[in-house]
């Protein structure tokens, strides 16, 4: 086997290999997740080109939740669920319940920013004071 196949078993790149275990619907998701700063390796924020590893923790966020994977097989191309599940170790909180995220305030998109009284009205709601 020559070294630039011995190489590219041993690594890939990340938004590569993000798309090709299912984290992402497209690999051009992946690199734009990769530039936008929400997908990190080993805790360092990942260019889409950076290289991971056997054992490298990957962490990805999407839709306000984060998703913590350790690299468990080295894959280049797009395989099917049961072997993307093998080439990864999902080490995810389990998500919050449904009945959190809906308690929530959430402002209508394209609301704008929160008038006076409506921040007023956040704060009492929150127990803060002037």
């Amino acid at each position: 086997m020559s070294p630039a196949e011995q190489r590219s078993t041993t690594r890939a790149r990340v938004d590569s290999w993000t798309w090709a275990v299912r984290l992402f619907k497209t690999r051009s998701a992946a690199a734009e997740a990769c530039r936008g700063g929400h997908v990190r390796v080993n805790g360092a924020t990942a260019k889409p080109a950076q290289p991971v590893h056997l054992g490298d923790e990957v962490r990805v966020r999407q839709a306000g939740l984060e998703r913590i994977v350790i690299v468990a097989r080295i894959v280049h191309k797009r395989v099917g669920p049961p072997v993307a599940a093998e080439c990864l170790i999902d080490r995810s909180p389990p998500p919050p319940p449904k009945e959190i995220l809906a308690a929530q305030p959430r402002r209508d998109r394209g609301a704008g920013r929160p008038t006076k009284r409506e921040r007023r009205e956040t704060d009492r709601l929150m127990g803060r004071r002037d």
